[in-house]
């Protein structure tokens, strides 16, 4: 059988082969390089999604690849009845850039996985460990679709279908400091908080949600976990969006931290930090992965972190998402814009986040429709200035196509 060429023979394959969890792929894809994706059709796209926070170098980035085949070359899988030297690196790179600045150093422990919600999943059984069961979550929050992470998500569509799920988790609403005070008692487990809400729309809390969150968690003998799986590994500008001065008014320090996305560039991995001995909580034989912390993908990991070091990332994502959300807000079709670093949000004067992002998507960008009226970005840290304009210069047309009006 001679292979299609065209998205259309693509996707009619894709309708047969895979489960319709996602529907219809909006494009087929074959190579990408930077932020610059091809679909099967041999069209180019600037990828403003990034894998959803994911592909934090772009698209085939020299130093990641050379990492993983090196890595691969080397050694390739070994499960966890052994260790190698790239996970316990990793372990220990992650609890440096967890502890950042602090005048006083916590001692960190570290679980990796494959993927962000199988890092919510280890979160959420050690919390179990202090005898405790009640989780305080937040309204518009995800954290992920297996039936534990589903649990902690607070969308009742995502939920419904599945109960009944992992129960004693309350739901309060998000950024209100009062609703903490008023639901997290002696019986709360843990107070569970994204830094930004990104499926949500990119939503930033007032600057003393968080610290208010650690003090309420600590004065009831409870854990404060923040899902930084979106915010992290430098995505808002900071390596975790709870050190970030511009969101947080004092330091924060929290008890569990889950990683993922960003981590490795695109190989999947994720990670569940904890800090003040909660790490301690487990024991031999209470969690357990045949994949998780390969040597390949802590690799990757590596290099990812090394790159965003040495080539200056951080500074370049904060500079790249202010140029990014002064210019989308220029328009006053977009009420606001929101967001940290190259994790950016905005809500649009109607609800047609649909129609912008086909017309994105037919001008040549690739964007997320998160919410009726909100638009969400989050493009790999490469993401250049040259890139940024270009889809800038192109917005008031993408906005017409898509009828939006002011």
């Amino acid at each position: 059988m001679s292979t299609p060429q065209s998205q259309a023979e693509w996707t009619e394959r894709y309708a047969g082969a895979l489960m319709n969890t996602f529907g219809l792929p909006k494009l087929v894809l074959t190579r990408g390089e930077g932020a610059h994706v091809w679909d099967a059709d041999g069209r180019e796209y600037v990828d403003l999604l990034g894998g959803i926070a994911v592909n934090a170098l772009g698209h085939a980035h020299p130093r990641l690849v050379a990492a993983v085949t090196d890595q691969l070359q080397t050694l390739g899988h070994i499960s966890n009845f052994f260790a190698s030297g790239p996970q316990i690196t990793l372990a220990e790179k992650l609890g440096e850039l967890l502890q950042g600045k602090l005048v006083e150093p916590v001692e960190t422990r570290v679980f990796f996985t494959n993927s962000g919600a199988e890092a919510n999943e280890a979160a959420f059984k050690l919390t179990r460990r202090t005898g405790r069961t009640k989780i305080v979550a937040t309204t518009g929050s995800f954290h992920g679709r297996t039936m534990g992470a589903l649990a902690l998500t607070s969308k009742a569509a995502y939920r419904e279908p599945f109960e009944p799920l992992p129960g004693d988790v309350v739901f309060v609403e998000y950024g209100d400091v009062a609703a903490l005070e008023a639901a997290v008692d002696d019986q709360t487990a843990a107070v569970l908080i994204e830094p930004i809400q990104g499926e949500a729309g990119v939503i930033v809390p007032p600057r003393d949600y968080l610290p208010s969150a650690q003090r309420i968690a600590h004065e009831n003998g409870a854990l404060l976990w923040l899902d930084e799986i979106q915010t992290g590994v430098g995505r808002t500008g900071a390596w975790f969006a709870h050190q970030h001065p511009d969101l947080v008014d004092a330091p924060v320090v929290p008890d569990i931290v889950t990683l993922a996305k960003g981590l490795a560039g695109g190989i999947p991995i994720g990670a569940c930090i904890a800090t003040h001995g909660s790490g301690k909580l487990f024991d031999p034989g209470n969690h357990g992965t045949t994949f998780g912390g390969n040597p390949v993908a802590a690799a990757a990991a590596l290099a990812v972190l090394d790159v965003i070091e040495s080539d200056g990332l951080l500074a370049h994502a904060t500079a790249m998402g202010a140029r990014l959300r002064d210019g989308l807000v220029a328009d006053p079709r977009v009420i606001d814009t929101r967001g940290a670093g190259l994790l950016v949000g905005l809500t649009l004067a109607e609800p047609k986040s649909a129609e912008v992002a086909s017309a994105a998507q037919d001008a040549g960008f690739i964007v997320n429709a998160a919410t009726p009226e909100r638009i969400r970005m989050a493009p790999p840290l490469v993401l250049t200035e040259a890139d940024a304009d270009s889809f800038l210069a192109a917005w008031p047309q993408i906005l017409d196509h898509a009828g939006v009006s002011a």
